[in-house]
């Protein structure tokens, strides 16, 4: 049998149980143990790739695809009237293009990644012993789809925005030469825009990224501006 403890050693135990307790119950004590990799969240800037990339492609096809072919209506015809109605065509025809291509293109991904998803599902299914999955997983997996409409209307909408840049500078300019050079100008100020705005969102180098689209958009409009003043100079009555 046990020996009865002493007073002290029954208030030696007691004032131990209280500083277990001050010391449980200590704020300062228990946020030592919370690693600090646990709370942070850093962001995967990958996820942004695939909406960045369109928008930023659909913003520079527009704006490089109208300014280029309203420089090479203007390398032949002074008419600014032709200028615009090239300028504008080319904006209902490729803001068109842009979404119907997005379109069957998201569309084709979709019922490729839906087919795999039945695969999958008939080999969990299996694994399980015949057991379905949760609606909940089934209805995750479907939301985590591209949606083809979504898609077309937002490729569509950025090349609209792009498209209209050139129009807006050219629509108010009388001189023919004063318009062309207005035309490039406000060209390049958007193409730089895109390209820091690109570099910044994807956290991309800003000097490398803004300088490829702005030396592609000057070559793309040289070679029409050159090519068509060409074929104006041979005898081709427009």
């Amino acid at each position: 049998m046990a020996a009865p403890k002493t007073y002290l050693e029954q208030t030696s135990s007691s004032n131990l149980e209280i500083m277990s307790s001050i010391q449980v119950n200590n704020p300062e004590k228990n946020t030592c143990h919370v690693e600090p990799t646990l709370v942070i969240n850093e962001f995967d800037y990958t996820q942004r790739a695939q909406w960045l990339r369109a928008a930023v492609l659909g913003a520079n096809d527009g704006l490089v695809s109208v300014a280029s072919l309203m420089m090479g209506i203007g390398a032949v015809k002074q008419d600014i009237k032709a200028m615009l109605l090239a300028g504008f065509a080319g904006l209902v025809a490729g803001a068109s293009s842009m979404a119907i291509g997005e379109f069957v293109s998201v569309y084709t991904q979709r019922d490729v990644e839906l087919a795999q998803m039945k695969r999958d599902h008939r080999n969990r299914i299996s694994q399980r012993g015949g057991h379905n999955m949760n609606e909940e997983e089934e209805v995750i997996e479907r939301e985590a789809l591209p949606s083809p409409v979504q898609a077309a209307v937002a490729s569509a909408l950025a090349f609209s925005v792009g498209a209209v840049v050139p129009l807006l500078g050219a629509a108010f300019i009388t001189n023919h030469m004063v318009r062309l050079a207005v035309v490039v100008v406000v060209a390049s100020m958007a193409l730089v825009v895109f390209g820091v705005g690109g570099a910044v969102l994807g956290r991309t180098p800003v000097v490398k990224s803004t300088a490829r689209i702005l030396v592609g958009g000057w070559m793309a409009m040289a070679i029409t501006f050159g090519f068509i003043k060409l074929i104006g100079s041979g005898g081709l009555k427009m």
